[in-house]
């Protein structure tokens, strides 16, 4: 589902020329769930970026469902985006005018997903155990609570991948369980692929695939 083929991405800093990810390839099948791990620094976050689409290379391709997403026009690509994947990032980004519902809701402000969003929504909202917390704005929630909501918001438009950046850094114990619970029920029941990029080896280890990543360079790790 998820091909990447020689990818890098180069920064010059003060004169000097830095290797973000340098000359990656790898596969994810469709309905799999990958993590990458890696020091800060590593890479991982521009990874996740170049294989997302928002990010452009520096060479090498990224195919989504054989599709070259970098050879689309920047409003086709927009729209695969939009319809194929979603991101929860590092940190929760949330629209401080809108309620926990509203932003939620946000992603399908740009496209047609039907008549019922906002029932899917709250069903999202219950999930991530804050169905109380429906018509509650950004600031009167806790960093775990926005970081919940924008998980909820990552499934809104039922992506068929999903790449997390550090999506559990901020959470209690219990609540990384609960988070991670939905992952693997979205993986199994839905069939969504993720790519998910974390310091947290346990749960790297709850993936399928696992990859590390140093200084720009992927390898394998080995299951068990």
């Amino acid at each position: 589902m998820i091909e990447v083929r020689e990818l890098s991405k180069i920064y010059s800093i003060d004169g000097q020329v830095f290797k973000a990810v340098d000359n990656v390839s790898f596969r994810v099948q469709r309905g799999e769930m990958m993590s990458i791990i890696g020091h800060s620094g590593s890479g991982k976050t521009t990874l996740l970026s170049l294989i997302g689409g928002l990010t452009k290379p520096a060479s090498g391709s990224v195919l989504i469902e054989d599709r070259a997403i970098w050879s689309m026009s920047d409003d086709d690509l927009s729209e695969f985006r939009n319809k194929k994947m979603n991101f929860i990032y590092q940190f929760s980004s949330l629209v401080p005018t809108l309620t926990s519902l509203e932003n939620i809701m946000l992603p399908t402000a740009f496209g047609d997903y039907g008549e019922d969003v906002a029932g899917y929504a709250k069903e999202l909202l219950a999930l991530v155990g804050l169905k109380e917390k429906e018509n509650s704005y950004p600031s009167h929630l806790s960093g775990g609570q926005q970081r919940r909501i924008a998980i909820a918001r990552a499934f809104i438009n039922r992506p068929d991948i999903v790449l997390a950046d550090e999506p559990t850094g901020d959470l209690d114990e219990e609540t990384e369980a609960e988070i991670i619970s939905l992952f693997t029920t979205m993986n199994k029941e839905a069939g969504t692929t993720f790519v998910i990029v974390t310091h947290n080896k346990d749960i790297a280890a709850r993936a399928g695939h696992r990859l590390k990543m140093a200084n720009g360079v992927v390898s394998e790790i080995n299951a068990g």
